[in-house]
């Protein structure tokens, strides 16, 4: 998928440069932004296949950004930042980032990220593809409803807006109903391995999720917690 279009959006004029020289010599489209407002005309103008955001701009700072993206389009974001705190990547999760590298990185990495995440839109695509009935594909378990073709969500006739990540978590835990599913096994298959997010990742998106679906969270009947292990989805389709 090196026909890629990917917007970077960096105010360091030394690190566009170099994001852009490592990117462009994978064969990807390039294009930068150096603050929030112009990453947003950008991507509005290219609907690019993968958005690479630090989270410290002038202006409009990368979680608003991402927070705007997300509202917007179905595309996967990178954010970069200087900060190494969990709570900044927990934050950056919540807006809707699919991934996140911290400062100072290698070219080697960022670029090895940015492949993995192309590489999962170009497997969702074969996959759509591939299945011609997906239009009308949907999931249903008493009143909870799951529609994969517009990815919305709806229990007790109430349609939830779900997160990209909440909604794949979701998706992966009801086809997988009735098995108990590990934490480490939710990251690879629904963040990707290269992910290092660490396993509060799922904790957090799954209580999230639960504030959503579940008829009373603090007593969860449909995302179950298996202690020690990870998590298991209850109903029948």
């Amino acid at each position: 998928m090196n026909e890629a279009k990917i917007v970077v959006v960096e105010d360091e004029p030394s690190l566009v440069e170099t994001l852009a020289y490592s990117l462009r010599k994978q064969g990807y489209t390039l294009f930068t932004a150096g603050d929030g407002r112009r990453a947003l005309e950008v991507a509005r103008q290219q609907q690019p296949d993968l958005v690479v955001l630090d989270v410290m701009l002038p202006g409009i700072d990368g979680f608003e950004v991402c927070r705007i993206l997300r509202r917007e389009m179905n595309v996967p974001i990178l954010m970069l930042t200087a900060r190494s705190e969990e709570i900044d990547k927990i934050v950056g999760l919540e807006v809707g980032a699919d991934d996140y590298l911290t400062k100072p990185f290698s070219m080697r990495e960022l670029v090895a990220r940015v492949k993995a995440l192309l590489r999962r839109v170009r497997i969702d695509r074969e996959e759509f593809a591939a299945t011609p009935n997906l239009a009308a594909e949907r999931m249903v378990f008493d009143t909870l409803v799951i529609d994969l073709s517009r990815r919305e969500v709806s229990s007790q006739g109430v349609v939830h807006h779900l997160k990209p990540k909440e909604f794949d978590l979701l998706v992966f835990l009801a086809r997988n109903r009735g098995i108990v599913l590990s934490r480490d096994l939710i990251l690879e298959r629904v963040w990707g391995w290269e992910f290092d997010g660490g396993s509060r990742t799922v904790d957090v998106h799954v209580r999230w999720l639960r504030e959503k679906i579940e008829a009373n969270p603090s007593d969860p009947q449909r995302i179950v917690t298996v202690r020690g292990v990870g998590y298991r989805f209850e109903g029948d389709v």
